[in-house]
């Protein structure tokens, strides 16, 4: 009991207008704790069971991180707007992989390989909801720093908090053989241009998408045990140790300022002042 109502103190937020998923209090919990897991045995699935099952650990891994995202959205604005929220990110973020696929911009040159499958116009089907399952955790993050649901501080502050986490994820998909980049980039083989892209395309969508409702609490869970999990893997299991370091030190510094002014109750826009 005492742990149903830590989460359900986690989850309220005001503007709910979903209470019948009072009762399913606990599916974020189980399907929190199955995604670490799985993510704690992907090192270990190649050795067992091959390429293929390796490369089907990532594509369960991101829907389950997905679903939980979703899960915590409709928890706080409903299944209505979180399917058009979901919608309009799926839709916007393939359109954009399909064009820097082919087109070079805005990320730079670099291509998928056939490791993720299935895929439509060179871009596997699971790249959205990969942008899906990390875009309203870093909405949290800047909602918790900027003190606000919209603006230019607010959009800003997404996009920076969602592409710290790209300081992780793009060595560790090429280590793994999901995409690859023409020529050497000066981030450990990625162009800088790329970062570029991922703050300008995840500025974009924000703005676009304008979050009215965002459930911070336990979102800025999720956006803070995916930097933990990301540094353990990246140096326990992967060797990655320079993009461990600076993911971990960027990304990081996001969560340190969302729980650290969440304390305060008061939003780092408010201390510039």
């Amino acid at each position: 009991m005492q742990l149903r109502s830590i989460w359900q103190s986690m989850i309220h937020e005001r503007g709910d207008r979903f209470p019948a998923m009072e009762r399913l209090w606990g599916w974020p919990v189980l399907l929190i704790a199955l995604w670490m897991l799985i993510l704690l045995y992907m090192p270990f699935v190649e050795q067992t069971w091959g390429t293929g099952a390796f490369h089907a650990s990532i594509s369960l891994s991101v829907l389950i991180q997905s679903v939980i995202t979703l899960f915590l959205m409709a928890r706080a604005v409903g299944m209505k707007g979180t399917a058009i929220m979901a919608g309009k990110v799926v839709l916007l973020t393939w359109l954009v992989e399909a064009i820097g696929a082919t087109k070079e911009f805005p990320f730079g040159s670099y291509r998928y390989t056939d490791s993720l499958q299935p895929q439509l116009m060179g871009v596997p089907l699971l790249i959205p909801l990969a942008w899906l399952m990390m875009l309203p955790p870093s909405w949290a993050v800047a909602r918790r720093l900027s003190g606000s649901r919209s603006g230019i501080r607010f959009v800003f502050l997404s996009a920076l908090a969602f592409t710290a986490w790209d300081l992780f994820l793009d060595p560790q998909m090429v280590k793994w053989d999901v995409w690859i980049w023409e020529g050497n980039g000066h981030y450990f083989g990625i162009p800088l241009i790329n970062f570029v892209g991922w703050i300008l395309v995840s500025a974009l969508i924000t703005a676009l998408v304008g979050p009215t409702v965002i459930p911070e609490r336990p979102l800025l869970l999720v956006y803070s045990l995916t930097w933990i999990m990301e540094t353990a893997g990246l140096i326990i299991f992967w060797g990655l140790y320079g993009p461990a370091l600076c993911g971990s030190v960027v990304m990081g510094t996001f969560v340190f300022l969302a729980y650290y002014f969440r304390l305060k109750k008061k939003p780092f826009a408010s201390f510039r002042k």
